[in-house]
């Protein structure tokens, strides 16, 4: 006998109901704007400019928790290009984070010390605007770039060493003792070095035509590009992506689109459906 109104067929057919509404319902269409108005709206929906002064950035990152000097700047910039930071001094934050190439080490799998490949099969996030995320690594463990900036030296697979020894190795390097003391106020600690990094870290934002246009030059980005601006806004990208870096604010199972055939299969594991 058929069963019509069988509960898991109903289920599908209003799944299938609400992914065909994109094609009944009419799209709706773009909207027109000014070069005056696609500012504004951008500009209202905290899409903001990334600074051009030293000033100005320390209002966007810095941080009571690890106040910001320039000082403190070169010491975090020091710290990321030393080598000394891993086991066989041989790797660096800067080795896996190549600023000129994007920030990161443009590998599909990172490698660290004696030639490891991350476990995970991960590749190295970029650094450069890192700061301005909500939270840090791939799987948003690290609330901030100083928690992060910990992980890779302590890491086995990356730069392997211990807070202990990382501490013992820097205080044999009379730069790096008479610096901390300065800036910090005490012998060298774990912790300060981390913070050091992360205050470098929190500087590495980057500009372009995209941050230009938003303080008021109409001709720094494309015609096009001011349609694929207004189809960003238009179509609700910006709910989820938005900010001064555009990025996402949450971390997000990836890809979206199999949510749907998984729910579907799941739905026919439970029990089949006889019609």
């Amino acid at each position: 006998m058929k069963r019509l109104f069988h509960p898991v067929a109903i289920t599908l057919y209003v799944v299938l109901f609400i992914i065909s509404l994109p094609f009944i319902l009419p799209d709706k269409s773009t909207k027109m704007y000014t070069d005056a108005q696609l500012r504004q709206v951008a500009l209202s929906h905290n899409m903001l400019p990334v600074p051009k002064t030293y000033d100005a950035l320390l209002k966007v990152v810095n941080t009571p928790k690890n106040p910001i000097t320039r000082e403190k700047i070169a010491l975090g910039k020091k710290l990321f290009f030393d080598t000394l930071l891993s086991q066989d001094k041989s790797i660096s934050c800067a080795s896996c984070h190549l600023l000129k190439e994007g920030g990161d080490d443009n590998l599909p799998t990172a490698i660290g010390y004696l030639g490891q490949e991350n476990p995970f099969h991960l590749n190295s996030p970029t650094v450069l605007n890192a700061a301005l995320a909500k939270s840090e690594f791939w799987d948003g463990r690290a609330k901030d770039v100083e928690a992060q900036a910990a992980g890779p030296i302590q890491a086995p697979f990356e730069m392997h060493m211990t807070p202990k020894e990382v501490e013992q190795r820097l205080k044999l390097v009379p730069s790096y003792v008479t610096s901390f003391r300065k800036i910090f106020g005490a012998d060298i600690t774990f912790e300060n070095v981390r913070k050091a990094i992360g205050a470098y870290e929190r500087t590495l934002l980057t500009r372009g035509s995209y941050d230009d246009f938003l303080e008021g030059n109409d001709e720094a980005i494309s015609p096009a590009a001011k349609r694929g601006l207004a189809l960003f806004i238009s179509k609700g990208c910006k709910g989820c992506h938005t900010g001064m870096s555009v990025g996402g604010q949450s971390i997000q199972k990836f890809p979206l689109r199999s949510y749907l055939s998984e729910y579907i299969g799941l739905l026919f594991q439970r029990e089949s459906i006889s019609f």
